[in-house]
């Protein structure tokens, strides 16, 4: 049996060159940094085009460069004073992002959700109903009918004010934050099954009837993982320039706002 061997596929380069100006490559990986450069930039630009439109651009921006350099830009003071800053800017965002990934483990977020947990677990909620009318006597008479037994969902259908009447004035649950404070505090004093005398709120006259209290029940991890990865790391990030500006000697030499001149006191004339 003979084996005839077909040619053998070269590996393909992971990072090919995709464009070549005057000599000068351009390469896979220079098209996935300028992307991420460029982010926001290119949130409304079609996917199927936007490898495309970037390559464009970094030959546009290889070739004006060059153009650049020629005319020696890049030897201006004005130049070396941005290229300076940018790279300092650089520096500062690399640096900080790796601190707020060193940061962000599971443990440490896990721990920062089970201390808010507490927090949030302690607060109270209450499930409410009111009805929403204009005067103090319209709310006195619809205080009376209740008083005689009259239902309070089908009374606030038909007298409420409010957007939520046709739901039986059915506020669900809320916080005490959520609420105006005159409403909140009567809301979060009655006890469940009772209803409020009137109550005078920026929004008309009220009567409320509270349905149920409970203690507010905190989201689960995964659902404000990305919230608490956030918080994490900008807190991380602060305490990392907080304690640089605490080893470190800083002086204000001048108001920022203002010439170096206007800064300094002026001396009496003779």
């Amino acid at each position: 049996m003979t084996l005839i061997a077909g040619p053998v596929r070269a590996a393909e380069d992971p990072n090919p060159v995709l464009a070549k100006v005057n000599g000068t490559e351009i390469r896979k990986s220079d098209v996935a940094l300028a992307e991420e450069e460029l982010g926001p930039s290119l949130a409304q630009m079609d996917p199927a085009s936007r490898d495309d439109n970037v390559l464009s651009f970094l030959i546009d921006m290889k070739l004006v460069a060059k153009a650049a350099e020629d005319k020696k830009i890049g030897d201006s003071e004005d130049f070396k004073k941005r290229l300076a800053f940018t790279r300092n800017r650089l520096l500062m965002d690399s640096l900080l992002a790796s601190e707020g990934k060193a940061a962000t483990s599971d443990d440490a977020m896990k721990k920062v959700y089970e201390e808010a947990s507490k927090q949030i677990g302690g607060e109270q909620e209450v499930h409410a109903r009111h009805i929403l009318v204009e005067t103090e006597d319209e709310a006195k008479a619809v205080k009376a009918e209740l008083d005689k037994g009259a239902d309070f969902a089908e009374l606030a259908k038909k007298k409420s004010k409010d957007p939520g009447a046709s739901d039986g004035g059915d506020l669900g649950f809320f916080t005490k934050e959520q609420m105006v404070p005159e409403f909140a505090n009567v809301a979060f004093t009655l006890e469940p099954g009772k209803i409020s005398d009137p109550v005078k709120t920026q929004f008309g006259w009220h009567v409320i009837k509270v349905e149920e209290k409970r203690n507010r029940k905190p989201p689960e991890f995964d659902q404000v993982k990305s919230q608490i990865e956030t918080y994490v790391t900008r807190k991380a990030q602060a305490d990392y320039v907080a304690k640089l500006r605490a080893d470190a000697k800083i002086e204000r030499t001048a108001d920022a706002g203002k010439p170096a001149d206007a800064a300094k006191p002026t001396e009496a004339k003779k």
